[in-house]
């Protein structure tokens, strides 16, 4: 294939056939279902991605507009997409909900939610910019230290205008040029980690979600002395077979003023708080290259005796299994 004149940069992929876009985006992305809207002879296209373990970094051109769905399967990796138009523009549509990125906004979604993407204009260039969803649920168990699955609900479009919205444009710019072209993040992916984390972060914190309100509340809210105590008893028994009448006993209140304390201050139960704690627990070690304990003696020593149901609960919180995680750090660490 040759490439065209219009082509405002040189792509590894590139071609004139809407058919041939959709068979080469249909190899990157899994089950991949396309049309053109209106004319699509002489379809001329180009693609580009630089990959790194934390995230993707798609550049796409197209000449005429066209809508496209994936299907995920059991094999497609879940992330938070922030799309950067260039030129053009992009939209998702949920049902007859529709968000969209152009000219000074920014369209952030999770990539198993929209029902629908559609790409506007003609000559369009972006640039879209792939989070693995593991580093948005890491930041999420980080910053509110509860449970959490389903959608974030996060606000979708964001204006470039705003300070949340230059801060997290400035530094999803830096990652895409630090990536572009084999460039220096791809070389250290410990840099490369510590940036896609920060940006989550950012995400996290700074963009309208389903769990902002817990920000709101501020440190002002101090959590009564009998959840403290509950939560220092967890902390130092957290490798024992622990009760909730256990806890209750050892903070000095009832079991119910106990669910309800951690209800009020801490938004979930102590039961799924105490998960959350052992789940945090065993990931450090999986994250640490210097471990050699199996799989096994991890989760014995952080109360897990079911390795199934340790890895399927690890897999809801963190997207990816511990097996991956453990694989993933020992890439990252042989590559540093």
């Amino acid at each position: 294939m040759t490439e065209t004149s219009t082509q405002p940069f040189s792509f590894r992929f590139r071609g004139s056939s809407f058919d041939n876009m959709v068979e080469t985006l249909g190899g990157a992305f899994g089950a991949f279902d396309a049309a053109p809207i209106g004319r699509s002879q002489n379809f001329h296209w180009g693609l580009d991605f630089s990959v790194a373990d934390t995230a993707v970094l798609l550049t796409g051109y197209h000449e005429a507009e066209f809508q496209f769905n994936i299907e995920p399967t059991a094999d497609t990796t879940e992330y938070l997409s922030i799309v950067v138009p260039r030129s053009g523009g992009m939209g998702v549509a949920y049902g007859s909900r529709v968000a969209e990125a152009g000219q000074g906004k920014l369209l952030l979604y999770n990539n198993f939610e929209p029902d629908s993407v559609i790409m506007h204009g003609q000559s369009n260039v972006i640039d879209e910019l792939l989070i693995n969803w593991s580093v948005i649920l890491q930041t999420i168990g980080q910053t509110f230290e509860i449970p959490f699955s389903g959608s974030l609900d996060l606000l979708p479009e964001l204006d470039l205008s705003t300070p949340a919205g230059r801060t997290i444009g400035n530094l999803t710019e830096t990652i895409a040029i630090g990536m572009r072209d084999d460039g220096p993040l791809l070389q250290s992916p410990i840099a490369m980690a510590h940036m896609t984390q920060a940006l989550a972060d950012l995400v996290v914190r700074m963009v309208p979600n389903r769990l902002s309100h817990f920000l709101d509340k501020g440190p002002a809210l101090i959590a009564p002395r009998h959840v403290r105590k509950a939560i220092e008893f967890m902390q130092a028994n957290i490798d024992q077979p622990i009760t909730m009448p256990k806890v209750a006993e050892a903070a000095g209140v009832s079991s119910r003023a106990l669910e309800t304390g951690f209800r009020a201050f801490r938004g979930t139960s102590p039961a799924a708080y105490l998960l959350t704690l052992r789940l945090r627990a065993a990931r450090q070690d999986l994250l640490d290259p210097e471990s050699t304990d199996t799989m096994k003696a991890i989760c014995l020593k952080w109360g897990f005796f079911h390795f199934g149901r340790f890895s399927a609960v690890y897999k809801s919180t963190y997207g990816e299994y511990p097996s991956d995680t453990r694989k993933r750090v020992g890439r990252r660490y042989a590559g540093a």
